[in-house]
């Protein structure tokens, strides 16, 4: 658990354009925000946006989506702080197994629970969601953590 504190507060529409900003920037994809179940979150420090992220709900399945902090506000906790929330979000609703898909923070996410599975053994609604079947490369490393324990 992390000592840096943050507050997440759910994207409405009106924050579909400032979320799709940080992925771009962070080259992370956006091309589905608009259209998803709404499942983005803002993470704030005090009054100051400092990341983004989402979780889409499948049944006891989770996809962690989209998970960012903004640069000048990296190496301070936030990612974990951001995490931590969102599986906390996750594990309240139900998710007892988060997935995830990425190409460039395997490593962070290791530290934090995650183990390497293949595609196969992700359950069918999460493989059949945008980032598994449009926009995340087959060379994307996925994982998986249990919440339940």
């Amino acid at each position: 658990m992390t000592t840096t504190s943050l507050t997440l507060q759910r994207a409405d529409g009106d924050d579909i354009e400032r979320i799709k900003s940080v992925l771009d920037a962070n080259e992370l994809p956006s091309q589905d925000v608009r259209d998803t179940e709404p499942c983005f979150f803002l993470a704030y420090a005090n009054t100051e946006c400092v990341g983004t992220g989402g979780v889409e709900i499948h049944g006891s399945n989770g996809l962690l989506r989209s998970v960012v902090i903004t640069e000048s506000n990296r190496g301070q906790g936030y990612g974990a702080a951001l995490c931590d929330s969102l599986e906390e979000y996750a594990r309240t609703n139900g998710v007892e197994t988060l997935y995830l898909l990425t190409t460039t923070a395997a490593p962070f996410f290791r530290r934090r629970g995650y183990g390497a599975v293949t595609r196969e053994d992700v359950p069918k609604p999460i493989r059949g969601t945008t980032q598994f079947t449009d926009l995340c490369p087959a060379s994307a490393t996925c994982m998986a953590k249990d919440l339940e324990t």
